[in-house]
């Protein structure tokens, strides 16, 4: 049975810092005890299989690497309507999809969420590599923190 609060690392973990939404997932599933009412999935590369898992949920927090413009390893915390998607596909899988055509699609079968955060991390790297960038991997710890500090809102539902 599904909980009403989804956290989906989103990305592609063979591509480097692409790869942050699923390393972070892999972390916050060690401390998934900690929050017993909360589904943590690493949704990877999902297209829109990712509609399936936003479907029936209170609150869906959405983690992933975003170019923003900002200093390598920044996270930020936006709500769908702060974003505007420039996303460019790479079209090198079927499952690639942009992330907001995704939650716009759910807005319009009647299956969106409450609540949706995105936590958007600028990437050092994206590049074929399994490994994270240094700056990225050196603040695993931070952007830990800074989604859990989410976690631990109470849900209004």
């Amino acid at each position: 049975m599904k909980k009403k609060i989804a956290v989906l690392g989103l990305g592609n973990p063979l591509m480097a810092d692409e790869g942050i939404g699923c390393r972070v997932i892999e972390r916050l599933l060690s401390q998934a005890d900690t929050y017993p009412d909360i589904d943590f999935i690493d949704s990877g590369t999902g297209g829109m299989s990712i509609l399936h898992l936003i479907t029936d949920r209170y609150k869906v927090i959405l983690i992933d690497c975003a170019y923003m413009g900002t200093k390598p390893g920044t996270i930020k915390r936006f709500t769908p309507d702060d974003v505007q998607s420039i996303k460019k596909l790479a079209h090198q899988s079927m499952h690639e999809v942009d992330i907001l055509k995704v939650l716009d699609l759910a807005k319009q079968l009647g299956q969106y969420p409450d609540e949706v955060i995105i936590f958007g991390i600028e990437p050092e790297a994206i590049e074929q590599r399994q490994n994270l960038s240094k700056t990225i991997s050196q603040k695993l710890d931070h952007y830990i923190s800074v989604i859990s500090a989410e976690l631990d809102v109470p849900a209004e539902k």
